[in-house]
């Protein structure tokens, strides 16, 4: 297991980084090549442990893959009726979203599959992807939820569809909106007989959408609802190539480090600019850090640019409704800028949370109050009364495997009065693999043991 010290900044953060590529966009990247007929290539590919998850779920389902270990993955899709029967239980890792995505595709499918994972994910609901999947005709079944009898959890066993029936239309209203869910109903729309229609509350993100129309499917998408009909042809989908942008998720850390650290000016290079993902640059706004934009263009519908961000004096702000769908899980970082924000910050409609790969209000809480910052906890979110001023107290936090919680605590370490220890921290490269690093070339000081 490793730790993860951090040391207070004596130093201002200065200077501009690449960042690992979107996680959202390898997987759906992964996913549609696997599909596609040809060969396609992903440039920029970073081996987070959640992407390398889902790239080696398709090995096992008998696509070639050809990596060069330097983020130039090319692969051999084999259409939408080329995937062949795994020997073995497929291992989805740490990844929520592959195993709901990869439920979406291996529904549809003439074989059995078993998707399992480690110890966080027997505690994250599949109920809500599996039931409509089920509902248009998917054989799905898993264990109990450990704490909600009413649902289900991994291991999941997938498959196989009855002898000659493909999956049937859909047309699902969604009671809350989730990327995972609504991009695994339209995967599962490539195989069926007829469209699949999706209704959510709000719009989240929309990675599969622009991927789906930029590859020549028949989708559309107003508001909250989105149609598709599937292709007559399994071999609909061209090969393609994507030079994949850097993660928004990821950008959050150096960037709010740099909002906080005094006389720092930070930037991520290729960050991904989808505006329904955007959400974390829109709350920086609201504290007042006031990030500088720069787009560069875009990669098979997904936009990019430069992001920059100078240290400020933050206020407190509030964020619900759509703008916390649109930056849910950068909600934890962003309690870090509450932290050192002047005055009261109120975070709702985000009970999403309680159900990441770990009950993330009630972690970020804990490591807020570790470091002396007080936190009203609620069901659906949580108040942070910041501590704009002097030291934070240096505290020694455990991840709870979780790598956003991690990632927190040590941006917290470079604004307190001695060293943090974040024991667990080896979770961090489930997204952010050169974290420590990155970090380290902007100016900070910590050490990995």
């Amino acid at each position: 297991m490793q730790r993860l010290r951090v040391r207070p900044a004596t130093r201002p953060l200065r200077g501009g980084v690449p960042l690992p590529s979107d996680k959202s966009i390898s997987h759906r990247s992964l996913i549609l090549a696997a599909l596609a007929s040809g060969r396609s290539k992903l440039s920029g590919f970073s081996y987070g442990e959640d992407n390398v998850s889902t790239l080696e779920i398709f090995r096992a389902l008998g696509i070639g893959i050809d990596d060069d270990g330097a983020g130039v993955v090319e692969i051999d899709g084999a259409g939408l009726d080329g995937l062949r029967a795994p020997c073995k239980p497929l291992d989805c890792g740490n990844s929520g979203t592959t195993m709901r995505l990869m439920c979406g595709v291996l529904a549809a499918q003439s074989f059995r599959s078993r998707l399992v994972g480690d110890g966080s994910l027997t505690r994250r609901p599949m109920g809500r992807v599996v039931g409509p999947l089920r509902d248009r005709g998917a054989r799905i079944t898993g264990e109990p939820h450990p704490t909600k009898p009413s649902d289900l959890t991994a291991p999941l066993v997938v498959g196989p569809l009855v002898e000659g029936r493909r999956l049937g239309p859909l047309e699902y209203a969604m009671p809350i909106s989730s990327a995972q869910v609504k991009s695994a109903l339209l995967l599962s729309g490539l195989f069926a007989s007829g469209p699949t229609v999706v209704q959510e509350p709000l719009v989240s993100r929309d990675h599969t959408e622009r991927m789906l129309s930029a590859l020549g499917m028949q989708l559309t998408a107003v508001g909250g609802t989105v149609s598709l009909h599937p292709p007559a042809d399994p071999g609909a989908i061209g090969p393609f190539a994507i030079d994949l942008p850097g993660d928004l998720s990821a950008a959050a850390f150096p960037l709010v480090a740099a909002a906080i650290v005094p006389d720092s000016v930070v930037t991520t290079r290729r960050t991904g600019l989808n505006p329904t993902r955007s959400g974390i640059l829109d709350v920086l706004r609201a504290f007042g850090a006031n990030p500088h934009v720069e787009p560069h263009g875009e990669s098979l519908g997904e936009p990019h640019g430069e992001v920059t961000v100078r240290s400020a004096a933050v206020r407190g702000t509030a964020v619900a409704g759509e703008l916390a769908v649109r930056s849910i899980d950068e909600i934890p970082i962003a309690a870090v800028l509450a932290a050192r924000a002047s005055g009261r910050t109120e975070f709702s409609d985000v009970a999403e949370l309680r159900v990441k790969e770990s009950d993330r209000i009630a972690l970020m809480a804990g490591v807020l109050r570790a470091f002396g910052v007080e936190v009203d906890e609620r069901p659906d979110g949580f108040v942070v009364h910041g501590h704009p001023t002097g030291s934070l107290r240096a505290a020694r936090i455990a991840s709870g495997g979780d790598h956003r919680i991690a990632m927190c605590a040590a941006v917290l370490g470079l604004v307190a009065d001695g060293e943090t220890i974040i024991d667990g921290a080896d979770c961090i490269a489930t997204s952010f693999p050169r974290f420590a690093a990155t970090l380290a070339a902007l100016g900070a000081d910590l050490e990995v043991e």
